[in-house]
């Protein structure tokens, strides 16, 4: 199995987590939620897996290509 980063594609704020470590996501499916400039960008899991890290709290700011979780597909 293998681990794999979830980075963000823009800057923003965490303003919303929907998952939990220890959760199953499909592919496309929304990991965490930011807010950039007044808008919600959702971070979705780019495969099949399991989340094993969640790096950030709501309310955390983040830049572009911040690794935000990890999962093993």
């Amino acid at each position: 199995m293998a681990k794999v980063d979830i980075k963000t594609e823009i800057t923003g704020n965490v303003w919303k987590i929907e998952k939990a470590v220890g959760d199953k996501v499909g592919e496309e499916e929304v990991i965490l939620i930011l807010e950039s400039m007044k808008m919600e960008i959702p971070v979705s899991a780019p495969e099949d897996g399991a989340i094993i890290e969640i790096l950030v709290a709501e309310g955390d700011t983040v830049t572009e290509g911040t690794v935000v979780a990890r999962i093993e597909a």
